[in-house]
This record gives C-alpha cells, sequence and structure tokens, in this order.
C-alpha cells in the first residue's frame, strides 16, 4: 500500500496511525492489541448479529467468556508482561461497549495503571455523543461506529430494533433514530479530539448504494478512516450472501472519494488477543451458531 494515502488522515493522529493496528496497515502486522470482553449488553438488534459464548468461532459478538472490570485488569496485567508489542486495548462487546457500564470502570483501571497504552471502543453510536466526555476521561483515544446506512428505509431492513433510554422503536423510526444519534456521535467525537472510524458491512443486495454516502457524511462529521467489512451471513441474514471480492475492492475505491480505507480488517472477536497480522487469513467462521455457547439477548 502507498504511503501517501496515509497522509490523508493527517500529523494530528499520526501517534495513533503508527502504533494502532486497526488503523494503519504496517502496524497491522507488528503490534499487539487486547479485547476486554466486558460489554455483554446491547441496545440494537442487527439483523446480522448473534452475540454468544464460544471457545472456536472467529467473528465479532462472539467470546470465550464475558470480564468484570477487575478481571479485565488482571489480564492486561498478564498480556503486557508477555507482549512487549502490545500497544492497544478495546472494548469490542460483545454487546454495544457504550451500553455496559463495565466499559468505562474497565477502562478507568487501566488507563490509571497504564495510560501510555491506546483505549479505543467500538460502538453502533446510538450513545456516543452523549458519552463522548465519560471516554475521554477515561483515556479513550479512538473509537469505532458502525454505520450501515444513511437512508432510514434502507436501515430498517438492517436493525430489527433499537432500544434508546428504555424505549424501544422499530421501523424507520428506529432507523431514523440510529442513524441521526450516530452522525451526531461522529461529530461530537471529533470535536472532542477523539479520532473517529466508520465501519460499514456490506450487505450486496440492501446497502451497497449506500456506502458512498455514507463515507461522504462520516467524513464530514470528522471521521478519518473508513473500514468496509463484508457481511457474514448469520441470524436474519443467514441467506443473504456474502459480497464478492470485486464487490468490496469496488465499495472501497467509491468510498475512497472522501475517507482513506482500512482493507485488512480480520472481523476480531470480542476477546481477541496479539497481533491481527499473524492470525489465520480467511473468512471468518459462519459454523451453524446452534451448534455451542450460550446466546446474549439485547
Amino acid at each position: 500500500m502507498k504511503e501517501e494515502r496515509w497522509g490523508n488522515i493527517g500529523s494530528k493522529f499520526a501517534h495513533l496511525t503508527s502504533a494502532h493496528p486497526c488503523y494503519n496497515e504496517k502496524a497491522h502486522f507488528t503490534t499487539a492489541r487486547i479485547h476486554l470482553p466486558v460489554a455483554p449488553r446491547c441496545n440494537i438488534q442487527c439483523n446480522y448479529c448473534i452475540r454468544k459464548l464460544d471457545k472456536c468461532e472467529h467473528r465479532p459478538g462472539v467470546t470465550g467468556s464475558i470480564l468484570n472490570p477487575q478481571e479485565a485488569l488482571v489480564r492486561v496485567d498478564k498480556y503486557v508482561k508477555e507482549m512487549s508489542n502490545l500497544k492497544v486495548v478495546g472494548i469490542a462487546g460483545p454487546g454495544e461497549s457504550l451500553a455496559n457500564e463495565e466499559t468505562f470502570e474497565s477502562l478507568r483501571l487501566v488507563h490509571e495503571k497504564y495510560p501510555d497504552l491506546i483505549k479505543c471502543v467500538a460502538s453502533n453510536g446510538l450513545l456516543l455523543a452523549e458519552n463522548v466526555d465519560r471516554l475521554v476521561e477515561v483515556g479513550v483515544t479512538s473509537v469505532t461506529v458502525t454505520i450501515n446506512a444513511v437512508d432510514p428505509e434502507v436501515a430498517a431492513k438492517i436493525y430489527s430494533f433499537v432500544r434508546y433510554h428504555d424505549t424501544i422503536y422499530r421501523g424507520v423510526e428506529g432507523a431514523k433514530l440510529l442513524i441521526e444519534k450516530q452522525f451526531l456521535g461522529v461529530k461530537k467525537a471529533s470535536e472532542a479530539g477523539l479520532n473517529v472510524k466508520v465501519n460499514t458491512v456490506l450487505i450486496p443486495e440492501i446497502n451497497f448504494e449506500q456506502v458512498k454516502e455514507v463515507a461522504k457524511k462520516s467524513a464530514e462529521n470528522g471521521a478519518i478512516l473508513m473500514n468496509i467489512i463484508p457481511l457474514i451471513p448469520l441470524q436474519k441474514f443467514k441467506d443473504e450472501r456474502a459480497p464478492e471480492c470485486d464487490e468490496l475492492t469496488i465499495a472501497r475505491t467509491i468510498a475512497e472519494e472522501f475517507l482513506p480505507q482500512f482493507r485488512l480488517c480480520r472481523q476480531c472477536r470480542a476477546d481477541a488477543i496479539g497481533v491481527p497480522g499473524e492470525e489465520p487469513c480467511g473468512v471468518p467462521s459462519t459454523k451453524k451458531p446452534e451448534a455451542t455457547g450460550e446466546y446474549y439477548h439485547a
């Protein structure tokens, strides 16, 4: 990959893009990260998502166990000693990071003990705007927001429901609320000095035409990087097809007009540990989820 592409991100974020394996393609093969699975609950239901306990399945929403904040700190202690190249501590579920108080307590404990480690969270964005200050307080410097559409009619096909402050919204109403909160969250996080990456799950028959608009609006609100990832056919979307390689390439090329594209995402587990680029290549497992594990419902 040509180095100049990353010049678009700017010197403001150079410290992060040089070290974070999900922001820099060189760091992807040299820097270790640890995901702390402390956030089991979720506040939306994506039609492609099943959250579960499983020791073997490799995809987002899966973890071998749920940790409390103290256990999370112990895990960081262990791997800091074992991995000299461990630079990043992230929370990516298995549910919605910001819908779990354990996320903030875990990050607080880690930041107090390891202020030099990069802290990041993955979020659906629903609660991001109202939690930006809390994230800054616990040392978070980067946020990944999954945004799959800008058109509520399209988004309503992707989400079964949105639960916002104990009220459940469905259909276009829920999708519209989610989209508004997502872009507001991107804007507020960027204004607060956080590095914002946007993930988009490419569902060829549903949101391919949305990719350009997601990239454009994300850039307008301050995002610095985009990661378009292929659908893993599960749950209500078990019969939807995953995108072909050329479809991913086209989508990334279109989106790159507005945002630099990250192309090496492994679609990691919520308890992933190590250097992403050293993990096995290939499509994440899509074995039947009923085969093992415990489900987490919103």
